[in-house]
């Protein structure tokens, strides 16, 4: 979870410290509980022990050199995956790899998902390999204060959060990359849960763009979109063997945290989940493949719930398709 500024109307969900006193007590008291290690020490009572196996599998996790990623990446090697870690710094890749059991199982590829371009030239390595990836983990998440325009000519956090997403996941299908029976899984935020679906304002990469850009507005778009984009997948594939998940992790104590939201963490560092808390369920999908009752839902604690806390949330004219059509237009190879 990467967090940073809040909007006009202060985002509860992003940042709480900024929030009058009356929703700040509402909002601790309503989502502490939950979302924080309480919450994970409680559900987890009534859990099955995970002692996943997978042996055989190839693992791709982007953003998986540290954090949530690098957690759920770390599960899967020491279960007996091999590996592909993709990453900023071939530094933190390296030492990632050292920190499992078998880093001789750990592949890393550098690439930068802010840029397409690094992002296509990762899929032309892969497929020149003849890599088969059995899950798949988009990770890679960024939030950033200032509205930061890439050399591409795009807004940073939508490259990284939805757009890299979409193109890699789309171009690892059609270049079967992905075995027929994979597991795709998103890592979204609990920040989607104060926005609706906007497609006009993902990529917000002019300054007399209307509403103005806020970091925290983007990154919760994006996270939204993660969503919706599930959905896409699982309309697309449906009756196949592929399995299509999103899900959130809670509050966690990453780095990005730390560096992004200081007031936030200082306030619940002692509740904040650990990693592995926050990788569980990527573990879980990976291992349980269970069923979805619903076509929208997010994961959460190794459960299927709702995509939606807020009504408002739902009152969007954009759809699946509406927000893949907007990405196609955005996806040519620079």
């Amino acid at each position: 979870m990467t967090t940073n500024n809040t909007a006009a109307k202060p985002s509860l969900w992003r940042n709480p410290a900024n929030a009058p006193l009356g929703k700040l007590i509402s909002f601790y008291v309503r989502f502490t509980p939950s979302y924080s290690k309480i919450g994970y020490h409680a559900r987890s009572l009534f859990w099955r022990s995970l002692k996943p196996d997978f042996r055989g599998q190839t693992w791709l996790v982007i953003g998986g050199s540290e954090g949530i990623g690098g957690s759920a990446a770390r599960s899967a090697v020491n279960a007996g995956a091999r590996l592909i870690s993709v990453g900023r710094s071939a530094e933190k890749l390296a030492a990632f790899a050292q920190s499992t059991d078998h880093p001789e199982n750990v592949q890393a590829e550098v690439a930068d998902f802010s840029l397409r371009s690094q992002v296509w030239a990762l899929l032309d390595r892969l497929q020149a390999q003849g890599v088969k990836i059995d899950v798949l983990v988009n990770n890679v998440g960024i939030q950033k204060r200032d509205q930061i325009i890439t050399q591409e000519g795009l807004e940073t956090s939508f490259v990284t959060n939805i757009l890299s997403h979409y193109i890699f996941t789309r171009e690892a299908l059609s270049r079967g990359l992905l075995k027929d029976d994979a597991t795709v899984i998103e890592t979204a935020s609990g920040g989607m849960y104060n926005h609706p679906l906007v497609v006009k304002d993902l990529n917000i990469a002019s300054a007399n763009h209307t509403p103005a850009y806020l970091g925290v507005r983007a990154y919760g778009l994006s996270k939204r979109a993660q969503v919706v984009l599930t959905q896409y997948w699982r309309r697309k594939f449906a009756g196949t063997g592929r399995r299509f998940y999103v899900m959130h992790p809670g509050w966690v104590d990453t780095a990005a945290v730390g560096r992004s939201m200081p007031r936030f963490r200082e306030t619940l560092k002692s509740v904040l989940r650990s990693d592995p808390q926050g990788a569980d369920t990527i573990v879980y999908l990976a291992a349980k493949r269970p069923d979805q009752q619903s076509e929208e839902s997010i994961w959460f604690d190794r459960k299927e719930r709702t995509a939606h806390i807020f009504p408002r949330t739902r009152a969007t004219t954009d759809t699946p398709e509406s927000l893949v059509a907007a990405l196609e237009t955005y996806s040519n190879r620079s």
